[in-house]
């Protein structure tokens, strides 16, 4: 009789110790499941964002206008019109160019006609020198009409600021040479100009595309998601789950 009660107890307690046992293999599988879960979770990123949706900055559009039209256009995805405003800066640059290497050539060509056929001395000779002796013929008629004017303070020292041409006709040759100098300096005024108009029109250009192609971005949907383990002291241990859900 003692035998066969040690073999119940001896029976019990092998039914209890695998019980346990299998209950806490199953409570760390769940434990090990969750922490798992919420190792995967924590290393998403909190927003998923897809960079090709990311608005365009205007100001980052009128910036690349202003270095060169046509690149605020190509930052907006709108080269197409873009193109047109390179174009049109290159030709101006190359105008810009022609006309500034052109009137520094007759203004060195009339310099030198004036020094070799008027006896002009060209040192510290400002731009109404060289226009007032394309007008008169000599010194001494030019000081003769501005003392009869009154204008004093414009008479020229006669030993600084000589000229007399030998005939009209050299004259007339000096002052051909003169005003196409001062028209090509003309044009590149003008081409300044131009070269900034062409920037100002290449960036509102470039800031209303950037506008349309912001506007016509889809909503951008991101999701943060985590997951926790609530402890309580005297109820059953509790799994949460967190959704953010933002535009």
């Amino acid at each position: 009789m003692k035998i066969i009660i040690s073999l119940v107890v001896l029976m019990s307690s092998i039914l209890i110790a695998q019980t346990s046992s299998t209950k806490s293999i199953t409570e760390l599988k769940q434990v090990s499941a969750i922490s798992h879960q919420q190792s995967a979770v924590s290393n998403q990123p909190a927003n998923i964002q897809n960079p090709q949706f990311q608005k365009k900055n205007p100001a980052l559009a009128i910036l690349y206008s202003m270095i060169l039209p046509g690149m605020g256009e190509l930052y907006a995805n709108g080269y197409e019109s873009g193109k047109y405003f390179t174009i049109a800066d290159g030709v101006l640059w190359g105008t810009f160019t022609g006309f500034d290497l052109y009137a520094n050539w007759q203004a060195k060509n009339y310099k030198s006609f004036a020094e070799s056929k008027a006896g002009v001395n060209l040192n510290n000779k400002d731009a109404d020198y060289f226009a007032n002796i394309g007008i008169y013929q000599s010194l001494d008629e030019y000081n003769s009409v501005m003392e009869l004017d009154r204008n004093y303070e414009k008479v020229y020292n006669p030993s600084t600021h000589y000229w007399n041409w030998s005939n009209p006709d050299q004259r007339k040759e000096y002052r051909n040479m003169w005003t196409s100098s001062e028209a090509a300096y003309t044009n590149v005024r003008f081409v300044v100009g131009a070269l900034i108009l062409n920037r100002v029109i290449s960036a509102i250009n470039a800031v209303r595309l950037v506008a349309a192609y912001n506007k016509n971005l889809p909503k951008e949907l991101s999701w943060n998601v985590s997951v926790g383990v609530e402890n309580r002291p005297t109820l059953p241990s509790s799994i949460t789950f967190n959704f953010v859900k933002s535009f």
